[in-house]
């Protein structure tokens, strides 16, 4: 479900060394799972963008969390796994799809479930939230709340193609819970980590 450059493609040299470009997207066109052709601004790509750097942005924040000890690194990673698989279930657009693509790529409700599992694991050790907290609470704590960020506008992005019915519900409901599993953790790695987390106050002029 990648872009034209994200697959190897064998060179014509004896080795069979692989290039990493293609040239096959030089006229603004890429491939769906499908094989059909869409502009790379069309709403499957922006969706499927979005959630790579949403991935990215994970395993920015990854490193930063496992630096500190942190045991949830492991589920941040399990969680770039599903990413994978959200990326190709977008990449496979209903309307062009055939039943063998979509058995290939569907997206159950598993990743769903075990999302909200941890959610409500880090959610009981927390205190009460009183106020509004902004993005703060350490380099751990910040980094995940930038990923939480980007999870919002990944999901703004796959709402209308699930409206439109071209890809699965499970996708729209399993990035609105990765943002709260994000906010969650932000909130949790401050916390062990002593860091204070800065407070919402109006300005009054």
């Amino acid at each position: 479900g990648g872009e034209d450059g994200d697959r190897l493609q064998p060179s014509s040299t004896a080795a069979k060394t692989p290039k990493i470009y293609t040239k096959t997207g030089d006229k603004g066109f890429s491939s769906t799972f499908t094989g059909e052709r869409r502009p790379k601004d069309d709403q499957v790509f922006e969706a499927v963008g979005t959630t790579d750097e949403l991935s990215s942005a994970i395993g920015f924040a990854m490193e930063l969390v496992t630096e500190k000890g942190h045991m949830f690194a492991e589920e941040l990673q399990k969680i770039q796994c599903m990413l994978q698989d959200v990326g190709s279930a977008l990449a496979t657009p209903r309307s062009s799809a055939r039943e063998a693509h979509l058995k290939h790529t569907a997206f159950q409700e598993g990743p769903v479930l075990e999302l909200e599992r941890w959610i409500d694991k880090y959610s009981s050790q927390l205190p009460p939230l009183k106020a509004f907290i902004l993005p703060s609470g350490g380099k751990s704590s910040s980094a995940l709340h930038f990923c939480r960020a980007v999870c919002r506008r990944a999901e703004r992005r796959v709402v209308p193609l699930v409206q439109m019915g071209e890809t699965d519900a499970n996708v729209a409901k399993f990035l609105n819970r990765l943002s709260d599993y994000l906010f969650t953790v932000a909130r949790y790695a401050a916390m062990k980590e002593g860091s204070q987390e800065k407070i919402y106050k109006k300005h009054d002029v």
